[in-house]
């Protein structure tokens, strides 16, 4: 571990976490980003693509093209948005809200056995050096 530097911990652990849920989202013909797309959109009222692209942290064209694997698969539907001809709306159909609800059992399952193997006090921790990581990152404090 001594020898192991930070970034690396990060992306070692980030790319488990990310092999283990595309291991389990390929089980009902999906992917993490699917699963994670699914989680963003509002179940009952639409969201802006826009907003997805910000909270999955995604750049347009990979978004682009989730989203378009999502349609094909019938999990969600775009609409224009009425109060901004200009946006358009993505909602889940039927079946797009029950693999959204796979996708928050699967999340929640990850977080509960995490939380029942690292005490609270280490994920305090934990979350508390994310944070400060992710600032120095954002206020360009590194480079």
């Amino acid at each position: 571990m001594k020898d192991k530097t930070i970034d690396y911990i990060l992306r070692a652990t980030w790319q488990a976490v990310s092999r283990m849920y595309n291991e389990e989202a390929s089980r009902f013909d999906g992917s993490m980003a699917i699963g994670f797309a699914l989680l963003s959109i509002d179940k009952e009222n639409g969201t802006p693509s826009t907003f997805i692209s910000n909270r999955m942290g995604m750049e347009a064209t990979s978004l682009t093209r989730t989203l378009k694997a999502l349609e094909e698969k019938g999990l969600i539907t775009r609409k224009k948005n009425p109060e901004d001809g200009r946006g358009v709306l993505i909602y889940l159909t039927q079946l797009g809200k029950e693999k959204r609800e796979l996708s928050k059992e699967t999340v929640l399952k990850f977080n509960e056995t995490v939380k029942k193997n690292i005490s609270e006090e280490k994920l305090f921790h934990f979350i508390e050096v994310s944070e400060t990581i992710n600032n120095l990152i954002s206020e360009k404090k590194i480079f």
